[in-house]
């Protein structure tokens, strides 16, 4: 089967490179106007992946629901994408050699995206329409939690693509969810240009250890807020809070909290009140469970994990080498904040973190390619090759060089 979609791919590989920017806008436009006009077949699928999800977390299920706010977001997205510049035929670099041979690189599609994904159906529309925007043909696999809902958003995209005149294998969805659909799918050399797994630890080390074809590595998120001595103390309550309930199944939620010795026993019972008032469970270090009564003591797993719940680890810390410490030995490379007053404080941390996103006096909350102004992004990459950070149409995106002669020879 997915040699089948493989070679599928290719072909509508082909023709997206013969299409034209109003062509692909097109294609998105009317993905947006589906989901306003004809959200039922959508909401109902996503009912009845709920209806089976009982047993998945309060946070898990959140990642897995689709409501008319979530869809309008969405069909805001296309639109925003379909609004963004051509992210093909840029030209990167332009010269004349002294010969006279004039050289051009310019943006160029990959080709074929394979998109690996877990609990979270939005992200079938924002591949389909970044790679669609980039001029990627995209195979995507989700998560059997997901399947009728990202089956039913699937369809929408081939059927806007069919619409726009474009092949709807533009788009296309594996409707296996075994483990062995997902490895087949990361050896799929012949066809697949570049796999991007988007999920928690396990689904990206598979990819690493298992695909023959170059992966994206994206997104597991150990975040960590680091309350600096000079913190303004109502500052570091309403960033924390937010960066760890707002939305704690995804990527950018905080799971850590540093604090400095000095401010901890004026700030951190305030935040912890304001954390535990929110359903958080806070697990604590010796000196932070001092000042915290009834906080749970912390595990030594505790500090590297990716909660993707109301639960949070926390550590009191005697000066910011500490926490840089602290932050190289358990981060994700992912985001990581800094809350001070102090400049100085600020430049060091935000000069010797190394993290996709640093953050002075923001929540890691804003990590995300629809809040950096790219329409939506197709994960978050922690790793330093091709690209960094919310992956956006950009980074969709190769090169080649065209050389322009007048019988030049060397």
């Amino acid at each position: 089967m997915l040699e089948q979609m493989g070679q599928k791919a290719k072909t509508a590989e082909s023709a997206l490179a013969l299409s034209g920017l109003e062509q692909r806008n097109k294609a998105l436009l009317f993905m947006a106007r589906m989901l306003r006009e004809e959200p039922q077949d959508i909401m109902s699928a996503n009912a009845k992946d709920l209806a089976e999800a009982s047993e998945l977390s309060a946070a898990m299920r959140d990642r897995l629901l689709l409501n008319e706010k979530r869809l309008e977001g969405l069909a805001i997205a296309m639109e925003e994408i379909a609004a963004l510049p051509d992210p093909l035929g840029r030209v990167l670099f332009e010269d004349t050699r002294p010969n006279g041979l004039h050289i051009r690189r310019v943006a160029v599609p990959l080709g074929v995206i394979a998109v690996i994904y877990e609990a979270r159906p939005n992200v079938t529309l924002d591949a389909a329409a970044m790679c669609l925007k980039s001029g990627n043909a995209v195979i995507l696999r989700g998560g059997k939690e997901a399947i009728r809902s990202n089956t039913a958003l699937a369809e929408l995209a081939r059927q806007a693509c069919r619409q726009a005149g474009l092949p709807e294998d533009c788009v296309q969805l594996v409707s296996d969810t075994s483990r062995e659909s997902a490895q087949e799918l990361m050896r799929l050399r012949a066809y697949v240009d570049l796999l991007i797994p988007r999920g928690g630890r396990g689904l990206i080390r598979s990819a690493l250890d298992n695909a023959t074809v170059p992966v994206l590595q994206t997104g597991e998120g150990v975040c960590h807020i680091y309350v600096d001595k000079a913190a303004d103390a109502d500052m570091a309550r309403e960033i924390t809070v937010n960066a760890k309930t707002s939305r704690p199944s995804v990527c950018n939620a905080a799971e850590c909290l540093l604090v400095h010795r000095d401010i901890a026993g004026e700030v951190l019972p305030d935040i912890a009140r304001a954390l535990i008032s929110r359903g958080v469970e806070l697990r604590g270090d010796e000196k932070a469970r001092a000042l915290v009564p009834g906080m749970t003591p912390a595990k030594a797993s505790d500090w590297g994990t990716e909660f993707n719940d109301l639960i949070m680890a926390v550590r009191v810390v005697g000066d910011m080498d500490e926490a840089l410490l602290h932050i190289e030995t358990y981060g994700t490379r992912h985001s990581e904040a800094i809350i001070t007053a102090d400049p100085e404080a600020a430049r060091r941390f935000l000069n010797h973190v190394d993290a996709a996103a640093v953050y002075h006096n923001a929540s890691t909350r804003f990590t995300d390619g629809g809040e950096f102004g790219f329409g939506a992004e197709i994960g978050i990459s922690t790793q330093k090759l091709h690209c960094r950070g919310p992956v956006d149409v950009k980074a969709l995106t190769s090169t080649k060089y065209v050389i322009e002669g007048t019988g030049q020879v060397r």
